[in-house]
Formats: structure tokens, C-alpha cells, sequence
């Protein structure tokens, strides 16, 4: 019996999580809050707390029969809160045969517009990618050290049904910000669950993969899209020194890349149902 456990049992998550149930795996995971716990536990997974502060209640309870680990926590000030727990818990496994670390594309900083792929060298410009890149060394150093097969996940901007530029929209929210060259990538939620789950069929331990859709573009461009769709009236654009952005949401447009695939078609497979956010856009609508 193959049982994945997922620390930071969230959106992406959930998807893999429920596809891999439906092909008979069991699947458990952590969240931070008792009414999350009671919320997935409704849904069918095996879930236990764990806030990143302290460790899981009796881990080797909770990870026993686990055949494959996913990290999807943040790091923090302290670091990755998983490895600084689990790392030992995680290491004594006798049947992981695939570990996969969600980590970004912010690890590769500021590229002006130009393309990157999984050789690039990380030079993060963010105080988040700097932490990015360091819980990508921790989980590589336990690969090296022959302990755990690591496989590294660097995702760009993540949209599907309920959080994509369509809600936005919807909510009346909708900004279109401009700055000059701007551009990123992205990848639909259901891609990036198939990726994920292409590679526990095909591990392939110490690999780095990003995981995006074929066509990078400027963020006001899939919000005037979005409005399109929709019939609503598109807005003008907004120069970002005149748009009141929250902090986080400014240190997005410090950086500006467009992430390459290749290695994710070839090693793993995967052909895109959504290569471009006009198609997922169009589906996320047309679902609803």
C-alpha cells in the first residue's frame, strides 16, 4: 500500500491528494488549525497539527507506512520548520521510495525579462527566495548524505477554481498594475498535481524540475483577459508607482523571469491540459 504524507496539507495538495485516493493510495497530512484537521478529516484524509513551532504529536505514529513525503511549508525566520522537526523522523522511513520539496521560482532572483531553466544558478533577491534557497539546501543535503530521495519542485505564481484571476474579478478587485517588461509565470493547479504525481511514477532522486505552463506574460494582460471573459469593462492600466500595493504584494514585481519546462515534458512526461492561462482561465470558467 503506497501512502503519501504532506506536510502543509493545502490547496495544491488536496488535488494529488484526492487523484491518488482515487487510484487507491492512502494519503495523510499536517495543517495548523483543529477546524482544518476536522474539515479534511470530512473529506477522507488522516490529518494531525502541526504549526511548525512544535513538532507532530508522535511522529512515528503519524509517519508510519509512509512511502512517499511532500513538503509544502514555508520556511521561516528559523528556517524550514519541517527538516528542523522531522528531519530524523523523515530519514529513519524504511519504505520512502520519493520525497518532493515544494520550493519556488524566487530562488533564481531577478532576471530582467529572461529565461530560466533548472541550470540557472540560484541568486534569490528576495528575503523569501534567499529562505527558499536555503530549505532547498537542507533537503538536498539529506539526499547527498544517501538518506532521503529529494526531488526539488521550483513552482511560479499557482491558479485553478476558486483562486485564479476570474475570482478576482468576480470579488471586484480587479487592478491592472504596469511595469515595464514585467512578466511571470504560472502554472494551473491541476498541471501542477499531474507533474507531482508523474514524478513519484518516475522518481528520479536529486532532480530539480520547474513546473510551469508554456507561456509566461505580464500580469495585467490575464486580468484584462479574466474581464473579457466575464463581459466586464477592462480597466486602465496603473502604473506601479502610483498602485497601493501591500508590501508583499510589491516585492512580486521586484523580479521579473520566464521559467523554461523542458525538463519537466521530458523526464517526466507531462503534457499540459492548460498550457496558457487563456485556456485555463476559459476551463476555470467553464466549469463553474
Amino acid at each position: 500500500m503506497k501512502r503519501l504524507f504532506v506536510f502543509g496539507l493545502g490547496y495544491t495538495a488536496q488535488i494529488a491528494g484526492r487523484q491518488l485516493r482515487a487510484d487507491g493510495w492512502k494519503v495523510a497530512g499536517t495543517c495548523r488549525t483543529p477546524a482544518t484537521k476536522a474539515a479534511l478529516e470530512a473529506q477522507g484524509f488522516d490529518v494531525f497539527l502541526f504549526d511548525g513551532d512544535r513538532p507532530i504529536d508522535n511522529p512515528a505514529k503519524a509517519l508510519e507506512g509512509t512511502t512517499h513525503i511532500l513538503a509544502s511549508v514555508p520556511p521561516g525566520d528559523s528556517g524550514d520548520p519541517v527538516l528542523r522537526h522531522h528531519a530524523a523522523d523523515i530519514a529513519s522511513l524504511p519504505h520512502l521510495a520519493w520525497a518532493g520539496y515544494l520550493s519556488t521560482t524566487g530562488v533564481y532572483g531577478d532576471k530582467d525579462g529572461g529565461w530560466v531553466d533548472e541550470t540557472s544558478p540560484r541568486s534569490p533577491s528576495t528575503s523569501r527566495g534567499r529562505k527558499r534557497a536555503e530549505a532547498e539546501m537542507g533537503w538536498m543535503s539529506l539526499h547527498e548524505m544517501g538518506r532521503v530521495p529529494v526531488h526539488l519542485f521550483r513552482l511560479p505564481g499557482i491558479y485553478g477554481p476558486g483562486r485564479s484571476a476570474i475570482d478576482v474579478v468576480k470579488a471586484g478587485r480587479t487592478r491592472r498594475v504596469f511595469k515595464e517588461g514585467q512578466v511571470f509565470s504560472r502554472i494551473h493547479v491541476d498541471d501542477l498535481a499531474a507533474a507531482l504525481i508523474a514524478s513519484m511514477v518516475r522518481p528520479r532522486p536529486g532532480a530539480i524540475y520547474n513546473l510551469c505552463d508554456d507561456e509566461p506574460a505580464p500580469p495585467q494582460d490575464v486580468t484584462a483577459y479574466a474581464c473579457e471573459l466575464l463581459g466586464v469593462p477592462v480597466e486602465p492600466l496603473t502604473p506601479i508607482e502610483q498602485a497601493d500595493l501591500t508590501p508583499m504584494a510589491r516585492s512580486f514585481y521586484e523580479e521579473s523571469k520566464r521559467v523554461r519546462n523542458d525538463r519537466m515534458k521530458r523526464e517526466l512526461g507531462v503534457t499540459l491540459a492548460y498550457p496558457n492561462y487563456r485556456e485555463g482561465l476559459r476551463a476555470i470558467l467553464a466549469r463553474e
